[in-house]
């Protein structure tokens, strides 16, 4: 068996890009910082997110069944903490710009890109939730942004791109 400490060490130094997943519907608006999204398939379209089950917010994702995935450009590291603090959802959501797609969940006006997604599946592994979530629409700046990507590595905030 791995040891936790090991486990969580090594995987500090797996780069990943910062978003704020949210969610607006039935249980109201939620947000939150994640690292854990990933592209499963493009046919259909389908992203993975995953979110620890202790969480306060958990529960509104899986009774809303859709959320936005919203990734960050370098400028926003305070918004991936605010997104990852104790503030009420209100609190977090004064502190950009937001607008909505499809299915209603918060889109970020300046996110490098956004995902609007229906949430088709959820499974339990662990302490967290996997959430399989079909893509119905895809928000992307025109002409294409040029800002750097906000990611994390190591522990702390770092910006790539251009």
């Amino acid at each position: 068996m791995v040891d936790i400490t090991d486990f969580r060490n090594a995987m500090s130094l797996l780069s990943s890009a910062v978003n704020v997943v949210t969610t607006n519907g039935v249980a109201g608006q939620h947000g939150f910082t994640a690292s854990a999204v990933c592209s499963v398939t493009d046919t259909p379209a389908t992203l993975l997110v995953c979110m620890n089950t202790a969480t306060y917010t958990y529960q509104f994702f899986e009774q809303n069944r859709v959320l936005a995935v919203n990734v960050l450009a370098g400028h926003h590291q305070d918004l991936s903490q605010t997104f990852a603090s104790k503030l009420t959802s209100e609190q977090r959501f004064e502190k950009a710009t937001w607008h909505s797609l499809i299915t209603s969940s918060p889109i970020l006006d300046d996110a490098l890109v956004s995902f609007d997604c229906e949430i088709e599946q959820i499974q339990r592994v662990g302490t967290h939730g996997i959430f399989i979530c079909r893509v119905v629409a895809i928000k992307q700046p025109q002409p294409y942004l040029q800002s750097e990507g906000l990611v994390y590595f190591n522990r702390g905030y770092r910006q790539v791109g251009i």
